[in-house]
């Protein structure tokens, strides 16, 4: 059962990947690019990785997506706006080609290797206790100059886009 939810997973994933790739409205393009997160947020739920498949559900599926969506709907970008591609298709054919090679070799690489137990590790594999253990032990300061940046960051924008804000006439009724 787990391999037949893992093609559906991989083939949702490869899916969202081409719609992406060959849509011209960026709406559905971004669509696209949401399928195929949530469906590598599966992939990391196969594999009993809750912390992964949080992180990938709830940052990557759920803020940045919205943040995408909603600048393209803001921009609100009319297809006339869009530049011509008459070499899409042959470039995305080129690059299939160019990465073929790549794959091929990876498949036999993986063919290869010798026969091993691939059941789920017991324990705490993929909670996330011992990654905010290392996280807090090992990189607390490296991670307390992140958060002060981003607040940094978004201090800044706040104060560029009240700046950029127009000024009303006053001699104007």
């Amino acid at each position: 059962m787990a391999d037949i939810v893992f093609v559906a997973l991989s083939a949702f994933a490869i899916a969202g990947a081409v719609a992406m790739l060959i849509n011209k409205s960026p709406i559905y393009s971004a669509l696209g690019l949401l399928i195929t997160m949530l469906s590598i947020g599966g992939l990391f739920a196969l594999l009993s990785a809750s912390f992964l498949f949080m992180v990938q559900i709830i940052v990557y599926a759920g803020a940045i997506m919205t943040l995408i969506l909603f600048i393209l709907m803001f921009l609100n970008i009319k297809e006339e706006d869009l530049p011509k591609e008459p070499k899409k298709y042959s470039l995305i054919g080129l690059g299939v080609l160019l990465v073929l090679p790549l794959n091929i070799l990876v498949l036999k690489a993986v063919a290869n290797l010798p026969e091993k137990d691939l059941n789920i590790v017991e324990g705490n594999f993929g909670d996330i206790k011992p990654v905010g253990m290392a996280l807090y032990n090992n990189w607390l300061v490296s991670f307390e100059l992140i958060s002060i940046l981003l607040l940094v960051a978004l201090v800044g924008s706040i104060v560029l886009a009240k700046r950029r804000k127009p000024k009303e006439n006053k001699g104007e009724q």
